[in-house]
């Protein structure tokens, strides 16, 4: 019995060994057989039904017992033919002893040289994605589920010793834009290393990933684990292009890039669980060879930088802050443009877009801190365009450098910069201190030298007709603004030169003004309320041409631009006009100081033209003010056309109100013939010799002048006839005879008044005017010229040009010799003048008196009352009669007499004297008296 059952256990053992055995082979048979021929079968079939895709697997195997499956040569087409997927090997090893333990472990899953094709289409699907929902029509929705996280399926555990990505390689394309875009991404290359799903203390996965899309690569790498999420490493993306920047930022980047390329490295750490925690650290970015034009349609980027480079980049969410080491900036070049119309190119694209405002505090957490260790720029050039003049600028600033000093969100910390920078046009400016963005304040040192101001041109045209030779500006001092509360204050104290400036109009070729030196020092400007102070301005070898064109126009008149409609359109108020209200902007200059100063005239309406200069001239004007009370002082010295001595002083009133201002001009010694062209065109002469002096007298109130002007002139003597339609038609030689005193002097007071806002008030032309009327005057009625020597006798001047004779008789009647004297003497000492003496009688008055002489034989008979009025009736009825040559001679022999009283009585030279035709047209004075006038002349 024993050994029955012994015999049956024995075939048992082998039964099972055999069953065993057999299920190895068969095992062993589907492992190795099998299984691959089903799954090269499968895998096509499943990618056909689920993705709609045509596929193709060289090779698959499998080995039962190490639980590996190699995958060979897959290849995957979508329904247009396109390759989508494709491998050269694909290998899995699952870990045996993990399926033991419940977990689902992979000891090590190898990938070798997989493509795949992503396509970003039109409507922002994926291709991957349109593919399976045409292959997976989505069913009905089903009832929701009851909410129950209960019943939740836990994350199975997973665990992966290696997994490996050799040279792989990603196709994206992209159909969204106009024209499709394509990135080719190779060699992609990833590597991680002991990966759960589940958290495991102290133990961590590590991982290694490198991409590449040309010379541009990802690399990634560092420690992941799964549950929960917490990963910490080292993220590195090199050289990203700007073709991949260009089309990935277009929606948002309203410019176009055209080259660049951008670096970016960081450590991290990251964690997800209750809450959401990430910092970086060490962070660097870099971004090489940045050009950035406008549009497309511009010749040259207009923004470039060799290198952007930012430090030290931290950020931290949880403590919401963000730090960044320094920044550098590398020979950036920045081109603006502002348009006719005013705006600035680069902002153009901004206009139409509108940036909300993330400051609205809805995070509802605390402030976001951040902060810059500094910011340097070297080696920056900033070219500026501007269109909106009429005459188009061009500015270059280069070798701009730019420090800036420590950032943060604390804007109320002050901030230190310094601004250097050289103009390509020449002059170096410098720009340091310290600002607080919020309140705003600043304080800034300021210098420059050498600016050369030919390139603010266009400029200064905006509101005057000039154009700049040359120039330079200097300036040095502070500038501090405050804005903390409104309006903006702050002040500026420094000093500024003005050297070598020449200005002209723009269509002339000769100098308009001109100065070796402008110097204003020291300079107080305050911003609010506006006030200018300046202690001293000294102007050293002013030039200034002025020039009156034959249109009768200056050529400083021209200076000013037309601003009549502008005018028009903005009178000024009442506040402004109003005498007893504060300027809106004060002034005050302590002094000004000239040397050396020279002021050229011409006038070429005349014929020829006249030309004169002021030159050397020196002094100064102190107290200037718009500011009451405030009483200034001119002294100012020099010359008029290197001969005549000027001097110019007074007392200045405030300047823009109704303070007296009282001036002083005196001139000596002028030579006259240098002002021919002027007496040509007024008096028909010119000036062969003498000298003029002026003494005038100005006293200005506003607008309002009131002046006297004393006229001197010594020895003048008028040359030849000028040919002139403004000449006064008048003897003006006699009129200058009779001005001149016994020493050939002509002195006269010419006063005069108006209102300097008239544009058709002229100081010059009121002058020259009221002496030419003088003139006229003077040779209309030349006696009453004489009037200071008749004044002397007890006459007046209308009375020297008349002598009264007895009727009938050649004496003289009462007083009217002491007439003659006053006369001789008036002759005397004006030689030039020529007395024409005509014999005149009254026929009916002295031809009675005649007609009696002879009726009493020169009275040696009586005539009784009634015979004489028969007599006299009989004589003006024509019945009687006196000799033919009777009143002739009368009339002749009172010329006679006359002439021989101021020959022989009174010594006036014969050639002074002259006899005329006799006539009979003399005039009966009120006391019976027959009057005889005397004609003046002059040689």
């Amino acid at each position: 019995m024993f050994v029955a059952q012994s015999h049956k256990r024995s075939h048992l053992s082998r039964n099972l060994v055999i069953g065993l055995l057999a299920l190895l082979m068969l095992y062993t048979l589907a492992g190795f057989l099998l299984l691959p021929y089903w799954l090269e079968r499968l895998v096509p079939e499943q990618l056909a039904e689920r993705m709609g895709w045509q596929a193709e697997i060289t090779e698959i195997r499998t080995n039962p017992f190490t639980l590996r499956v190699d995958a060979i040569g897959l290849s995957a087409a979508d329904s247009d033919g396109e390759p989508v997927v494709s491998f050269d090997r694909f290998m899995v090893d699952v870990n045996f002893f993990q399926l033991v333990r419940g977990i689902v472990g992979f000891e090590t899953i190898q990938l070798d040289e997989p493509y795949v094709r992503l396509d970003l289409l039109r409507d922002y699907s994926i291709n991957l994605a349109r593919d399976w929902q045409a292959a997976n029509p989505e069913p009905a929705p089903a009832q929701p589920a009851a909410d129950n996280t209960e019943d939740t399926p836990e994350l199975p555990q997973l665990y992966f010793g290696h997994i490996v990505l050799n040279g792989g390689e990603v196709l994206f394309r992209d159909f969204t834009g106009q024209d499709m875009a394509e990135f080719r991404v190779t060699p992609l290359d990833l590597t991680l290393s002991d990966f759960a799903t589940w958290r495991r203390e102290g133990q961590d996965s590590d991982y290694s990933l490198m991409a590449a899309l040309g010379s541009q690569t990802v690399e990634w790498q560092g420690d992941l684990s799964v549950a929960p999420l917490y990963s910490h490493g080292t993220l590195k993306v090199s050289s990203v292009g700007s073709e991949i920047l260009a089309h990935f930022l277009a929606p948002f980047f309203p410019y176009d890039l055209r080259g660049g390329s951008v670096t970016l490295s960081s450590d991290y750490e990251v964690q997800a669980g209750d809450t959401f925690y990430l910092k970086t650290t060490n962070g660097q970015l870099d971004l090489a060879n940045l050009e950035i034009a406008l549009d497309e349609q511009s010749e040259q980027a207009g923004l470039s930088n060799e290198m952007l480079s930012i430090e030290a980049i931290d950020f931290d969410l949880s403590q919401r802050e963000i730090s960044i080491g320094q920044v550098s900036l590398e020979n950036m070049d920045l081109s603006l443009t502002r348009g006719a119309e005013g705006q600035i190119d680069w902002l153009s694209p901004l206009a139409s877009g509108e940036i909300e405002d993330a400051s609205d505090g809805s995070s509802g957490g605390q402030p976001f801190r951040w902060s810059v260790a500094g910011i340097e720029l070297s080696g920056g050039r900033v070219l500026w365009h501007d269109r909106q003049p009429e005459t188009p600028a061009d500015l270059a600033l280069e070798q701009l450098s730019i420090s800036v000093g420590h950032l943060s969100h604390e804007l109320e910390e002050p901030v230190t910069y310094d601004v250097r920078g050289a103009l390509a046009s020449g002059g170096q400016l410098a720009l340091n201190g310290q600002v607080s963005p919020e309140p705003f304040t600043l304080e800034a040192a300021i210098s420059g030298s050498g600016v050369a101001l030919s390139a603010f041109e266009p400029y200064l045209q905006e509101g005057a007709n000039l154009a700049i030779t040359s120039g330079t500006l200097g300036v040095d001092g502070n500038l501090d603004l405050d804005g903390q509360q409104e309006p903006l204050t702050g002040t500026f104290s420094g000093t500024a030169e003005v050297a070598g400036l020449d200005l002209k109009l723009p269509d002339s070729s000769g100098s308009l003004v001109s100065w070796q030196t402008l110097r204003l020092a020291p300079i107080e400007y305050n911003v609010y309320p506006a006030r200018l102070e300046i202690g001293t301005v000294t102007l050293a070898q002013p030039v200034i041409n002025i020039v009156r064109n034959t249109d009768n126009v200056h050529n400083v008149e021209r200076i000013a631009k037309a601003s009549g409609a502008a005018a028009a359109q903005n009178p000024p108020s009442d506040s402004q006009s109003g005498s007893d209200s504060e300027p809106e902007f004060i002034f005050r200059i302590g002094q000004l100081m000239l040397e050396s100063g020279e002021l050229a005239y011409t006038d070429r309406t005349l014929e020829p033209a006249f030309t004169t200069s002021f030159d050397d001239l020196n002094g100064s004007v102190t107290g200037l003010s718009n500011i009451s009370p405030q009483q200034g002082k001119v002294s100012i010295r020099g010359q008029v056309g290197g001969v005549a001595d000027l001097e110019f002083e007074g007392a200045l009133g405030t300047l823009g109100t109704e303070d007296v201002s009282e001036l002083k001009l005196m001139m000596q010694n002028l030579s006259l013939p240098a002002l021919s062209p002027y007496f040509g065109r007024y008096l028909g002469y010119g000036v062969d010799s003498g000298k003029l002096d002026l003494n005038l007298d100005y006293e200005i109130a506003g607008s309002r002048i009131d002046a006297s002007n004393l006229v001197k002139l010594d020895r003048l003597e008028l040359g030849s006839t000028i040919d002139s339609d403004q000449a006064v038609n008048a003897p003006v030689k006699l009129g200058l005879a009779l001005l001149r005193d016994n020493n050939g002097v002509v002195e006269v007071e010419l006063p005069i008044s108006g209102d300097l806002a008239d544009p058709d008030f002229s100081v010059g032309k009121v002058v020259m005017k009221t002496f030419v009327n003088l003139l006229t005057k003077a040779a209309a009625s030349p006696f009453s010229m004489l009037g200071s020597i008749a004044e002397l006798a007890g006459l007046s001047g209308e009375e020297l040009g008349k002598v009264s004779f007895i009727p009938g008789s050649i004496q003289l009647a009462e007083g009217e010799a002491e007439k003659l004297a006053a006369l001789a003497e008036a002759l005397l000492g004006r030689p030039n003048l020529l007395l024409s003496v005509r014999g005149n009688v009254e026929p009916e008055v002295d031809g009675l008196a005649l007609f009696r002489e002879d009726l009493t034989r020169s009275g040696e008979q009586t005539l009784s009352e009634d015979a004489w009025q028969e007599a006299r009736k009989a004589y003006l009825a024509g019945e009687r009669s006196l000799a033919p040559e009777a009143l002739s001679n009368l009339a002749s022999s009172r010329g006679v007499t006359l002439r021989n009283v101021l020959l022989q009585t009174h010594k006036v030279p014969a050639d002074q004297l002259f006899l005329l035709d006799p006539a009979r047209s003399a005039e009966v004075g009120s006391s019976g008296n027959v009057v005889i006038a005397f004609n003046l002349n002059v040689r």
